[in-house]
Parts: structure tokens; C-alpha cells; sequence
């Protein structure tokens, strides 16, 4: 499993918290059935944003990554996320970029615009097939999304950017094709390649990734290695929203979970308050959204600490069951609250039940 890391110029949102509990899920799932799980995510720590962040605010931009990238893991860690095998930056990744972009130009699959090069779509037959859009929202998204359609010299406006050149100011690092950095797409093809290989069982982020990333990366890996498809599942978590927006760090409005931890809210309330919506579903964060987190934490805990209580085999099955059915966290949290609620004499329930909630949803009681 391959998942998109955090560009780190702003602390761990709600938003991102959503996506890595989703795909949290399916770890969990997974290591339940039997299953070895190799798991991958990236951090593109040099990008646009971040050197914008930087400047902005005068502070180097390699220490705004690394305490943003700190403080993220804290917040998985809080989270109860379980860490993935390889977590790689892009800063560590440029060798494997600037091999990907190499295998490229040998495939023709590369052009030059003064002195940055890019990735004609056209050289990829699949490309479209993983966001299954039209060209004109293609375009729209593109624009809205970090690329350059308008740019002139450009064989495609959907073409992205695979070598950015040095500009004055920024960081750059030595290639075959000259100084400069990645471009977003392609560090994301050649980590997962390098570490998984082509047709991995799955790649995911949030919804907003699916077009341009995911189908850029695919078609950089595809066309560079000459097989497909680069995973066999993309699967991505919905978008949380707050005052009826979607929450993300070019709106402001964000709600942070190092904030939420500092005001001494439970890990554990935020983990359920975010379990209670399906991964899939876009929904608007609230004060009641925690609230509910919390108060659903309090009653699991008081009936995980009675003598005894109905038996945990049920209640197993049917929260495995649900989660087996496109990861139903909610159900399987209904689950546990019929549990929770109902009298019983099994005085091994309670540990049996506390074992369920933590190795297949997470939650520590």
C-alpha cells in the first residue's frame, strides 16, 4: 500500500487525520486477516508551498519541514495510526527522480521548455483511467490543482512537470538535465516503484488526489517501466469540511490536531468522532462532532471496565464484518455501542472487547 504523505508547511488538519485513519483501516484489516502488509507513504518536504511558507514567514525551509514532519508523526502517533514501513522524503528521493525522468527521455517521453522538463500525457494510452475524467475538467482541475495549462511550449496543457530548474532563491540539486528539483507527480512514482514495484495492491489519499497526482504518477511509472497498471486499487477518503467549505490550509480554515491535543481532548474522542463518518463520505467538522467522539469514548471505556458483560464473539464477527464491507466504520462503532449498552455475565467480554476495538479500529479503552 502506497499513500500520500503531507506537503509539511502546516501542521496535521482534520482533513489530513481522515485520510491516513482510512487507510489505517485497511492495515488493520489486513494484519487481522493474516496478511503481511508493506506499507509506504512520502513527504513531499521541497515543494512550491513549503518555499512559500518559508519565505513568508523568514525561517529555512529545510527546518519548517523537518519540525512540521516531526510534529505530524506526533500526531499519528497520538492517533494510534500505525507508521508505515518507509515513510520517504523528497529531498531523499531526488536520486530515484532524477532516474525515473532519465528513463523517461529515453523512452521519448520527455520534452524540454526552457530548461524545465515535462511528461507528455499523450505517451501513456492509459491516462485517464484512473479519475475516469473528461478533458475539460481535466483542465479545470489541472489549473486549480498546482499545473501550468497555459504555460507556453507546451506540447499538451495537461502535460505536467517533471524537473522544475533552479529559479534564484530556491534549492536545487545536480541532474543529467541540470540543477533544479522534482516535480510533484513524479516523486510519488518513483518512491512507490522503488519500494512496491508495479501493480501494488493500492494507492490512496484523499478524494482531491485522484486527479492530477494519482494519474500523473501513474502514467510517469507506466510509460518509464512499460507495464500497467501502476496499482490495482485507488482508493480515496473523503473531504471534511468546516462552515460548510472544505477544510485546507489555502482557506484557513482549519481545525489542527496538535491544537486539539494541547486543550487536552483525548486522542481517542477524535479518532472516533473522525471513525463515525465512512471514509468515502464528505462531511462538515463540528463542536458536536467531538462531543459525540467523547461521549461515545466515555460510555465504551465505563462498560469495558464492568466485571463482566455480553459475550465478545458477536460483537467480533460483526465489527470484522462490517469493516470487510468497504471499511463501515460506522456500523462496526454500532456495533460496539449495542455491546456497551446491554447487561451480561461473560467476566471475559470486557477484555475480549477492549482487544476488538483496539486491534481492529484503533481505539484504546
Amino acid at each position: 500500500m502506497y499513500v500520500c504523505g503531507i506537503t509539511p508547511y502546516d501542521a496535521t488538519h482534520l482533513g489530513h487525520a481522515n485520510t491516513y485513519l482510512a487507510f489505517d483501516l485497511v492495515n488493520r484489516v489486513w494484519r487481522d486477516l493474516g496478511h503481511t502488509v508493506h506499507y509506504v507513504q512520502n513527504a513531499t518536504d521541497v515543494d512550491d508551498p513549503l518555499l512559500e511558507r518559508a519565505e513568508k514567514t523568514g525561517e529555512d525551509w529545510r527546518a519548517l519541514a523537518d519540525r512540521e514532519i516531526e510534529l505530524f508523526r506526533q500526531d499519528m502517533t497520538a492517533l494510534r495510526i500505525l507508521p508505515p514501513d518507509h515513510y520517504v522524503g523528497a529531498v531523499e528521493a531526488i536520486p530515484l527522480v532524477v532516474e525515473m525522468v532519465e528513463r523517461l527521455r529515453a523512452r521519448n517521453a520527455a520534452y524540454e521548455v526552457d530548461g524545465d522538463i515535462y511528461f507528455p500525457v499523450a505517451s501513456d494510452p492509459a491516462f485517464g483511467e484512473v479519475s475516469r475524467l473528461g478533458r475539460e475538467e481535466m483542465a479545470e482541475l489541472f489549473a486549480e490543482r498546482g499545473g501550468d495549462p497555459g504555460r507556453a511550449g507546451k506540447k499538451d496543457p495537461l502535460d505536467p512537470l517533471l524537473w522544475l530548474s533552479r529559479r534564484p532563491g530556491e534549492p536545487g540539486w545536480d541532474s543529467p538535465f541540470g540543477e533544479g528539483r522534482p516535480g510533484w507527480h513524479v516523486e510519488c512514482s518513483a518512491i512507490s516503484i522503488e519500494y512496491l514495484g508495479m501493480c501494488f495492491d493500492v494507492e490512496g489519499g484523499g478524494s482531491d488526489l485522484a486527479f492530477p497526482h494519482h494519474e500523473m504518477s501513474a502514467s510517469h511509472a507506466q510509460v518509464a517501466t512499460g507495464r500497467r497498471p501502476h496499482a490495482a486499487a485507488y482508493v480515496h477518503a473523503g473531504m471534511v469540511g468546516l462552515e460548510g467549505r472544505k477544510m485546507s490550509k489555502s482557506l484557513g480554515n482549519l481545525v489542527f490536531v496538535s491544537r486539539l491535543r494541547e486543550a487536552g481532548v483525548d486522542p481517542m474522542a477524535i479518532r472516533l468522532a473522525l471513525l463515525a463518518h465512512h471514509y468515502r463520505s464528505d462531511w462538515q467538522w463540528s463542536d458536536a462532532e467531538l462531543e459525540g467522539g467523547a461521549g461515545r469514548l466515555e460510555r465504551w471505556r465505563a462498560a469495558a471496565a464492568r466485571p463482566a458483560g455480553p459475550a465478545a464473539g458477536p460483537v467480533a464477527e460483526e465489527v470484522r464484518r462490517h469493516l470487510a464491507g468497504d471499511l463501515d466504520a460506522p456500523a462496526a462503532l454500532e456495533a460496539i455501542d449495542r455491546w456497551a449498552a446491554a447487561p451480561g455475565d461473560d467476566a471475559a467480554a470486557p477484555a475480549q472487547v477492549r482487544a476488538v476495538a483496539d486491534a481492529l479500529l484503533g481505539v484504546e479503552l
